[in-house]
């Protein structure tokens, strides 16, 4: 453990993994602050110890002072699957916050999921291109492709973590996990040294949750230095084949965060 976050800016608080990482985040003493659409609702739902900043991700002048002054982000937001959705909330998402940052360091986590890396799929490919910039923003990172949420038994809470992102069924057979699982392994990750600048895709199997997931991230193959793409990905995609939008996000947020 080399890293402490002291702010924590969690982006989708509310929602089903949201939820868990904020209450994960404040066991550890963090100061976790909420970016929020609805603060009356957001009141109703977070604890009080949480800082609500109103903010939309698809709008990124306003996204300016929840990044201000935080040392971490964890993104857990998503929208559908729909291709619009995905590409103008997901990804949007992060091109606009990490634009927000200006360049400034922080800690990322970023919840994608497994099979982002599906040939002809167009919302993975977003949630893809997401990946790719933080990869080019020169922060500290972990990005998390979990397996299905809540699809797991009971006794099924041992934490996998494996890299290629090889199982594209579509359905549970590329791994079952509970919510509350992912949401630690995104808030572990962000002072854990052994799971910096890695992508893994994330299950689990029967038996009981690790007490301490610092061997499981050490296992794992950091991605190459100035690589867009994940390490053992196979399903890679030229800048030059990818839409202007993603390339202009790229040239925006890389040159920034370089």
């Amino acid at each position: 453990m080399s890293f402490k976050p002291l702010t924590v800016l969690m982006i989708g608080a509310t929602g089903g993994i949201g939820r868990p990482a904020v209450d994960q985040a404040l066991a550890r003493g963090y100061t976790v602050r909420a970016l929020v659409r609805d603060q009356a609702r957001a009141q109703r739902q977070l604890p009080e110890a949480v800082e609500l900043v109103v903010g939309d991700l698809t709008d990124a002048q306003s996204l300016r002072t929840a990044t201000q002054d935080v040392d971490a982000i964890v993104f857990t937001h998503g929208s559908s699957i729909q291709e619009s959705d995905v590409r103008d909330v997901d990804y949007a998402g992060v091109a606009n916050v990490l634009a927000a940052l200006d360049g400034r360091p922080v800690r990322i986590a970023l919840m994608t999921a497994v099979g982002t890396t599906l040939p002809g799929v167009p919302y993975a490919a977003w949630k893809s291109r997401g990946e790719r910039l933080v990869r080019a923003s020169g922060n500290d990172y972990t990005i998390v492709r979990p397996g299905w949420f809540d699809y797991n038994d009971a006794n099924q809470r041992q934490i996998l973590m494996r890299q290629g992102d090889t199982k594209q069924s579509g359905g549970p057979a590329d791994g079952v996990i509970a919510r509350d699982e992912i949401a630690r392994v995104l808030i572990d990750s962000l002072s854990n040294e052994a799971a910096n600048r890695k992508t893994l895709e994330l299950e689990a199997t029967r038996g009981k949750e690790q007490e301490d997931l610092t061997a499981d991230f050490a296992t794992l193959q950091a991605d190459e230095p100035g690589s867009l793409d994940g390490v053992l990905d196979s399903n890679t995609v030229l800048v030059s084949q990818e839409p202007q939008l993603f390339q202009d996000d790229l040239a925006r947020i890389g040159g920034a965060g370089r």
